[in-house]
């Protein structure tokens, strides 16, 4: 026998907001895996398609000068921060009217305008970098925090342990938010892990560690909330949010590490209609307006497509832009 979905407990006006965030970023990802097919989109390309509570309902809860560091999955990420769809599907497409000028692609997102501080290739890679932010921020009593997002597979990487060290030792203000998606690449946790209880792992280095749904956007909204305050008021935090991805790691992978039932059993769980069906139970959502806010999205990213196809190439005399010494401009 099925259970009543859970109430909302948040604001119409805010749950909407996330639900809308959430279908934007799963029609982004799914027009990309289009045009990745396409070859329109090229290099790697690591889609975020099931894993949108965590991003909406994590960003959403950060102030608006707020730092962020992402994976190389952030896409989503970089949508809800404020960069603009068009600027990140011209960075995709290569363009120079992307975020990068083309230059960064996929993995390589970056707008410091938005404190948005760089998708990053390097498994783990964004640890470190998020503990110099948080040690300038304390350097300069500005009161920002920074928020970094890495999946469970960095936490077999040394970055990981050097930095949440350093974090506590230093009572830096980092919100460490884990992507927990079960496989590193296509490694299963247990496979690689000797003690898969990753709060275990974070408390020992004495911070306060939670786990969350990363289904549910409601609970990871809230949960990110409480340890964005917590930081904010002097400390790391360390969040596990236990999420999946519905897509191969990347779209290279064959995905031969998992079994379909375990992909439709996670999916029944899926974040969009989670909340959508929670909305329709309360009376604060109909079929039509979500219909409504879904073609909005798509809306939004055939735009965005539009503006990367007219978009430029930058010119071979600017190769060595910022990259060579002297070159700049």
């Amino acid at each position: 026998m099925s259970r009543a979905p859970a109430p909302v407990t948040l604001p119409r006006e805010r749950a909407l907001a996330l639900l809308t965030d959430m279908l934007r970023i799963r029609r982004f990802e799914e027009r990309c895996a289009d045009l990745y097919g396409q070859q329109k989109i090229r290099g790697f390309l690591h889609l975020y398609i099931g894993e949108e509570a965590v991003a909406v309902g994590a960003v959403r809860a950060l102030a608006a000068d707020d730092a962020i560091v992402a994976t190389y999955r952030e896409h989503g990420h970089a949508l809800v921060r404020g960069i603009s769809a068009n600027a990140i599907m011209a960075e995709m497409y290569g363009k120079r009217e992307g975020c990068c000028r083309g230059r960064g692609g996929s993995m390589h997102l970056f707008d410091a305008a938005t404190g948005f501080y760089g998708g990053n290739a390097i498994v783990g890679g964004g640890l470190p970098i998020a503990v110099g932010l948080a040690l300038a921020d304390r350097m300069q009593d500005r009161s920002r925090v920074t928020a970094v997002f890495f999946g469970e597979g960095a936490i077999a990487e040394g970055a990981f342990h050097e930095s949440m060290n350093l974090a506590a030792l230093w009572r830096l203000p980092v919100a460490f938010f884990c992507e927990n998606n079960l496989y590193a690449m296509g490694t299963a946790l247990a496979r690689s892990e000797s003690q898969t209880d990753l709060c275990v792992k974070a408390a020992a280095f004495g911070m306060p560690a939670v786990r969350v749904d990363g289904m549910d956007v409601i609970a990871v909204h809230e949960a990110a909330r409480e340890a964005v305050a917590r930081v904010r008021e002097g400390g790391p935090c360390f969040v596990e949010f236990q999420t999946y991805r519905y897509r191969a790691h990347s779209m290279f992978d064959p995905d031969l590490y998992r079994d379909n039932a375990e992909v439709e059993t996670w999916k029944a769980r899926g974040p969009i209609h989670n909340l959508s069906n929670r909305l329709k139970a309360d009376g604060l959502l109909t079929e039509d307006e979500f219909l409504a806010i879904d073609a909005d999205a798509a809306k939004e990213v055939e735009a965005a497509v539009a503006f990367a196809e007219a978009g430029s190439l930058e010119p071979v005399d600017d190769l060595a832009l910022d990259v060579v010494a002297g070159a700049a401009r």
